[in-house]
């Protein structure tokens, strides 16, 4: 029996789910799209304009539907990505923000309006330092970046 994900986010596009789901396939590793289905004949679209795309992003399933243009993306539903150093925050975050928007504190709403959180690992244990002192400098520093910056944060840590 092939094996089922219970849970699978899916992304509700006007029409470019095909799109966005090559896009996105392109920056993560370990992607694929696996299928595509259309609308048919007499349906609520036109004949033959993509329906769903069906991909995994580094082994997760997605699924993107052209649904019609009543709902868009908003920053209530973001996906994170745990970043292991500087190099993989620089890459995530000039991939996603091509055409996207920069925001605060590692977000950014890529050019489809999906929200994402590019955030080192290391800065997650910087915010759950036992000394208030260290967690209050990370935080204060954290809320002026938009792009992480670890060294920066690190320095901040330590009060310098």
């Amino acid at each position: 029996m092939a094996e089922f994900n219970r849970i699978t986010p899916c992304l509700w596009f006007d029409t470019r789910a095909q799109e966005a789901a090559e896009f996105y396939v392109g920056v993560f590793d370990n992607s694929r799209i696996i299928e595509t289905t259309y609308f048919g004949p007499g349906g609520v679209r036109p004949a033959d304009m993509v329906l769903t795309v069906e991909f995994e992003l580094d082994g997760r399933p997605f699924t993107a539907l052209n649904g019609g243009p009543e709902f868009t993306f908003d920053e209530a539903v973001s996906f994170q990505i745990a970043c292991a150093d500087q190099k993989e925050v620089d890459y995530y975050w000039e991939r996603l923000t091509e055409g996207g928007q920069e925001s605060q504190c590692g977000w950014l709403k890529d050019r489809f309006g999906v929200s994402w959180q590019v955030v080192p690992t290391e800065v997650v244990e910087m915010t759950r330092d036992t000394d208030p002192e260290r967690r209050r400098r990370t935080t204060e520093a954290l809320l002026k970046m938009g792009k992480i910056d670890i060294d920066t944060l690190r320095r901040a840590a330590q009060g310098s």
